[in-house]
């Protein structure tokens, strides 16, 4: 858990259930900015402003390109295009789990979220030109954030935008456990995004539209709050609603723009039904050792079977048909997995913490699967290659990046709401950084450069201070035009040290796997031939 996680203060829900531990932002209930916030426009192409929204988008995708080695996304010829869509998943990596599911989805998206994104520093300027629609959580409410009227009064404003938002044909994503966790699995489902997707059914319904489907997603991440980790997003078949469940007067008011709440056995009915969609395509696990076990297990077995698991979404998946295969009862009574007692899940679980020990996991492995893999030699010259080039750069990163980094560092590794807003913090801090500092830093690159011109002159073979002439109007287009060059070179020497960041993690794990000991060697080896004989294909079910 990250420092500074405030400790569970024992206040509980109805259920009994602990309620999320508020950070400071979230427990700062600023309503008059809350009640003041933007409402969106569904009469054009984007609910916020067309221009911050396109703005928006392009510098997320710039960032997540350097955010995740691999991006991988499946399933959107799934998603009907011709009504509105609320995709619901699983919740464990703060912001960049909508992210994800944004940047795949063929629609603009009508968006809401924790209230207190739209009244953050810095952050609210977007959301508030995005046109975010702030929520008020259960957990706000029952330890004095607000008052119930004030939350009844926002959220109902805020869900009946949403609906309406969706029912114009929009995308929206909304997180049915209502907060980001740490756990291998899906904590209980709370009846927001249920209540909030009626709502717009009955709106489509009132206006002779299409209504609109639950758009299940599996979000998929290696190791969520590593940097250059992997990201898969997987969207499910739809989930289509009980059109002819949902009452008239429920109809009626929502087409007066009131809310009304949508009777209760309704919202339970499709909650409970929304669940079975998304458990198969979460780890659903008791934890995150059974889950490697699951990759261990995928990982020898595809040797077996000499077909190599190549992308991150082919071990995902070859992970899934292995806990599919032991997991007999998918949650138990508390809404978590029951623990697998299976000889084979158990020595899966101790060679996987065998490896771990040394930042190995199963891609470690040899073709065999029986042992380490000495690694190809080649890789080695490919990583000289980028740090040569990040070499060469490196003036450019430590000047525009290195700051953002230890800032984004600290940030995360300080956050008092858990592990999962880790990379959170990194993620804004690299693109509100990148946005902010760099036209400061630029000015002080293009100084640098052209107080050193006479020297970097003899070194290029290019006077950079007449590169348009003499005359005093030309010295200050090239003065311009330096500026300006120095933002391509930023996001160069950024993209440059992602690719020599991995070249330098798979470096790393190369030496852990040449300096590991005989005797560690040997009982890996013991360990692993045993567990394979235990897997052999005739003993699959």
């Amino acid at each position: 858990m990250a420092k500074g996680v405030a400790p569970f203060d024992g206040a509980v829900d109805h259920r009994g259930e602990a309620l999320p531990v508020l950070s400071k932002s979230s427990a700062n209930m600023q309503m008059e900015k809350l009640l003041n916030t933007p409402m969106p426009s569904f009469d054009k192409e984007t609910p916020g402003s067309p221009f911050w929204t396109k703005l928006a988008f392009f510098f997320c995708r710039r960032t997540a390109a350097n955010q995740f080695r691999t991006i991988e996304y499946s399933g959107m010829d799934l998603i009907p295009i011709d009504r509105g869509s609320l995709c619901a998943s699983w919740h464990t990596n703060g912001l960049l789990d909508p992210l994800g599911i944004m940047l795949a989805h063929p629609k603009e998206f009508v968006m809401g979220g924790r209230h207190d994104l739209v009244t953050r520093p810095i952050l609210s300027f977007w959301t508030r030109r995005l046109a975010v629609q702030p929520v008020v959580r259960k957990a706000e409410l029952l330890r004095g954030g607000c008052s119930e009227e004030e939350a009844t009064n926002l959220n109902g404003r805020s869900l009946l935008t949403l609906a309406t938002g969706i029912s114009s044909g929009f995308g929206c994503v909304l997180f049915p456990e209502g907060t980001s966790h740490d756990l291998a699995h899906m904590i209980r489902f709370r009846t927001g995004p249920m209540r909030t997707v009626l709502a717009a059914a009955a709106i489509a319904k009132g206006s002779g539209k299409k209504c609109p489907v639950l758009q299940p997603v599996g979000l998929h991440f290696r190791v969520r709050h590593h940097y250059r980790t992997d990201m898969w997003v997987e969207f499910a078949e739809p989930y289509y609603l009980p059109e002819d469940e949902i009452p008239k007067d429920l109809i009626e008011a929502v087409q007066k723009r009131e809310w009304v709440e949508p009777p209760g056995d309704l919202v339970r009915s499709l909650r409970d039904g929304l669940r079975p969609h998304l458990l198969p395509i979460t780890p659903n696990v008791s934890s995150w050792d059974e889950h490697g076990a699951f990759h261990l297990i995928a990982q020898i077995e595809s040797r077996m079977n000499k077909t190599p698991l190549d992308t991150w979404r082919s071990e995902v998946l070859a992970a899934r048909e292995v806990r599919d295969r032991f997991q007999t009862e998918p949650e138990g009574e508390d809404s978590k997995p029951v623990e697998i007692k299976h000889p084979i899940v158990d020595a899966a679980k101790d060679i996987h913490a065998q490896l771990q020990d040394r930042n190995l996991d199963g891609r470690d492995l040899d073709a065999s699967g029986y042992k380490l893999r000495t690694g190809n030699p080649l890789r080695g010259f490919g990583f000289a290659i980028k740090t040569a080039l990040m070499a060469i750069l490196l003036p450019a990163f430590l000047l525009s990046l290195s700051p953002l980094v230890i800032l984004g560092r600290f940030l995360g590794d300080r956050t008092d709401e858990g592990v999962d807003a880790r990379t959170t913090y990194q993620f804004l801090v690299a693109m509100f950084g990148s946005l902010l500092l760099w036209p400061f830093f630029a000015v002080i690159g293009t100084c640098i450069i052209w107080m050193n011109s006479g020297n970097i002159s003899e070194l290029v073979a290019i006077d950079i201070t007449t590169m348009f002439g003499s005359e005093q109007i030309a010295q200050i287009a090239s003065l311009v035009v330096l500026y300006l060059a120095m933002f391509p070179i930023f996001w160069a020497s950024g993209r440059m040290f992602g690719l020599w960041w991995d070249g330098y993690v798979d470096a790393r794990k190369a030496y852990s796997r040449l300096t590991a000991g005989r005797k560690y060697k040997q009982n890996l080896e013991e360990r692993l031939r045993a567990l394979a004989s235990e897997l052999k294909p005739s003993d699959k079910r």
